[in-house]
């Protein structure tokens, strides 16, 4: 191999993995945060979360960045791990399908491709169509790094050392399997070592018995790059990430002894080398979600016993909001919004338990309530803090209205933190000091306002996290409910008061206060919705 052919292939290489990059950005910029949108739509269903995980990544280009918005729902508890896994599988197809646009020779158009690019980006002022210019850049660099490969292997197609050296695959499909993997961990992204087998296969250089042990060794190989990037991370990023590991190296496991039952499969759709390799990486992603899919439930249990939460793991303090991304945008916002979750999770155990300091005789319990303000309090300013530090002029329009609704969140969560640490707890307290108690019809009705602000807290969230303006619209609706609500469970203690009943007359004063205190926090809920209209985000 002549030193012009190795600057060439370092060339193409590099430039595969740059357009990967660029169509993968512009796509995601493109759709924004809708993604989060159809991934919470994935929660109710595994089947669903396949078809819209691998629906993601091929849109994204990259199963990581699927993942990464899967550690952030996970995290903010909008999504279970075992709902998670079902898009994972998904994800894993979606992959297959650059792969297979690779196979159909599209790099004879890829000059033409990089010029619509170019032209969308420099004629387009903003917005769609400067991101899918974006797009359509990157997959231009793509096709014509895949030409640019495809010129050089050519010539070394009558090379009697490499085709010694593929064919040796063939023969020891362990050694193929470990140089295919330690060569996906190095270019991060098992498409680009697959575009690179199939090169070699459209070349005449790798036959279907050697590019197999290729296809496997690339997909352990993500799981290699997905084990790197969780270490220090929270729990639940190395949870995803060793639930993939179990997906991939299981897999790899049940094909090994059937390599040759396995070969004659993916050569019986298409005679084409470098179709079958395509064929290959889909079935076993295809076969892989086949497997898992029906054991979701009791794979949880196992990825959560071999990594169960520490208490290092519940420190305060901002644990997303990485200095290292703030020169991209796109990924510091998602970061922001993993924190803003994150601060949610603490705000909603404080609503959660408040009600409970009410119900029993314990001063320890609204002292805890008390310390997780502070975190709330620490984790707003610290949200704050960090979006200050984007460039304003960096941001697109659809960037800076993320970041609007961002700090939105961030401060009603804190108010509603400062309105049950304040006011409720200091309620609770003062009923625990003069030891009272609320009649059965009182609690009762305090219950059951708790409850339905309980559940628009949560819609809130829900409506925040997928920017969703039909949710938000919804929201809006239930405040006006609730304020009625809270008027005919006022006029109903007055009632009681009337009839004399002496847990009413003894707790009337911290009974309405409880009320209108609830009723503030619910106001805070809904005002959620007003950030995400008036950012003007899809129905």
């Amino acid at each position: 191999m002549t030193s012009f052919a190795i600057f060439s292939f370092f060339g193409g290489v590099m430039l595969l993995l740059y357009g990967m990059r660029l169509a993968g950005d512009g796509l995601q910029r493109a759709a924004g945060a809708r993604l989060r949108g159809f991934l919470l739509a994935a929660t109710g269903n595994r089947v669903k979360g396949v078809i819209v995980g691998a629906a993601i990544t091929a849109l994204l280009q990259s199963s990581s960045a699927t993942t990464v918005i899967l550690v952030g729902l996970v995290g903010s508890g909008l999504m279970s791990l075992s709902q998670t896994m079902g898009v994972i599988l998904g994800a894993d197809i979606g992959t297959t399908l650059t792969v297979q646009i690779i196979t159909f020779r599209v790099y004879a158009y890829a000059i033409p491709i990089v010029g619509t690019g170019i032209l969308l980006r420099f004629l387009s002022k903003g917005g769609a169509a400067r991101d899918a210019g974006l797009a359509i850049l990157g997959a231009g660099f793509i096709f014509l790094a895949l030409k640019i490969l495809m010129d050089t292997f050519s010539p070394l197609a009558e090379n009697p050392l490499l085709a010694e050296f593929l064919l040796g695959f063939s023969r020891d499909p362990a050694a193929g399997i470990i140089i295919a993997a330690l060569a996906t961990s190095l270019l991060q992204s098992s498409a680009a070592t697959l575009a690179i087998a199939i090169t070699f296969a459209h070349s005449g250089l790798l036959t279907l018995d050697a590019a197999v042990p290729v296809v496997l060794g690339a997909n352990i190989g993500t799981c290699v790059s997905a084990a790197i990037s969780s270490m220090g991370a929270p729990p639940d990023a190395k949870r995803v990430a060793l639930a993939h590991v179990i997906f991939k190296v299981t897999g790899v496991i049940i094909v090994l002894p059937l390599l040759g039952v396995f070969t004659r499969l993916v050569s019986l759709p298409s005679h084409e080398v470098a179709r079958q390799v395509a064929y290959a990486h889909t079935f076993f992603n295809i076969g892989i979600a086949a497997m898992f899919l029906p054991f979701t439930g009791p794979l949880t249990t196992m990825v959560q016993h071999f990594l169960p939460l520490k208490a290092e793991d519940r420190k305060a303090g901002p644990r997303y909001l990485d200095p290292l991304v703030l020169a991209h945008p796109p990924l510091a916002l998602g970061q922001a919004t993993r924190e803003a979750l994150r601060l949610a999770d603490t705000a909603e155990e404080m609503l959660k338990d408040s009600i409970e300091a009410f119900r029993k005789n314990d001063f320890s319990l609204i002292d805890g309530i008390q310390d997780m303000d502070n975190d709330v309090d620490l984790l707003d300013r610290e949200i704050k803090l960090y979006l200050t530090k984007l460039a304003k002029e960096s941001l697109t329009a659809d960037e800076a209205r993320r970041e609007f609704e961002i700090l939105t969140f961030t401060n009603n969560m804190e108010n509603m933190g400062d309105v049950i640490d304040k006011n409720l707890m200091e309620l609770a307290r003062k009923k625990l000091k003069g030891g009272f108690s609320f009649s059965a019809e009182g609690m009762k009705d305090i219950v059951e306002l708790h409850l339905r602000v309980m559940e628009n807290f949560k819609e809130g969230v829900a409506a925040f996290a997928s920017s969703d303006s039909g949710l938000s619209r919804r929201l809006l609706a239930h405040k006006a409910r609730i304020a009625e609500m809270e008027k005919q469970m006022r006029e109903a203690h007055i009632d009681r008061l009337h009839r004399g009943l002496k847990e009413s007359i003894d707790t009337s004063s911290i009974h309405l206060d409880v009320l209108a205190n609830l009723k503030r926090i619910n106001s805070y809920a809904c005002n959620i919705a007003y950030g995400v209209l008036e950012s003007g985000h899809r129905e």
